[in-house]
């Protein structure tokens, strides 16, 4: 098995309506099942709760590729903009597709490659979907319940906290 270096939450983004602009908080709970404490999928309220798929408990996105984006395209979006829950560094988000894993206390699941959409453009910038494809995060569900803060670490579930 090869091993998977573990990342780190810088930033965590939340917000109860569909719409609205995530707000950066320090820590959150975290639902089995549901979402995060306080925020619209949990609740059952975001833009796309309607719509058959898993993967809208928690969504990441990394730094390094809001970075990447930047220098390539000259695209900025800062992390709420992209509208994702955890904003990761050193995680590898594509690695964790189909992998249990922890962020914080929280075991998750990765679903999916959470691709760039033309809400997400509309929201933003012209040429968001381009930028970001293969890069605007991953998809994850919450399989127990904990909490994520500001620091903790993104790491594969066989793998003992760092």
């Amino acid at each position: 098995m090869t091993t998977y270096t573990p990342g780190r939450v810088a930033g965590i983004y939340i917000t109860s309506e569909a719409g609205t602009l995530p707000q950066h908080v320090e820590k959150v709970r975290t639902m089995a099942g549901k979402g995060i404490e306080g925020d619209r999928y949990a609740a059952g309220a975001g833009t796309w709760s309607q719509n058959p798929g898993g993967g809208r408990h928690l969504t990441l996105i990394a730094q390094e590729d809001l970075d990447a984006v930047t220098r390539e395209t000259g695209i900025h979006l800062a992390p709420a903009e992209s509208r994702r829950n955890v904003l990761t560094t050193g995680a590898a988000l594509g690695d964790l597709i189909g992998k249990r894993f922890w962020v914080g206390t929280t075991l998750c699941v990765g679903i999916r490659l959470c691709e760039p959409c033309s809400y997400l453009e509309s929201k933003t910038k012209a040429g968001v979907i381009a930028a970001f494809a293969h890069r605007a995060g991953l998809r994850a569900e919450i399989l127990e319940s904990g909490a994520i803060a500001v620091g903790d670490s993104i790491r594969r579930a066989e793998e003992s906290a760092a």
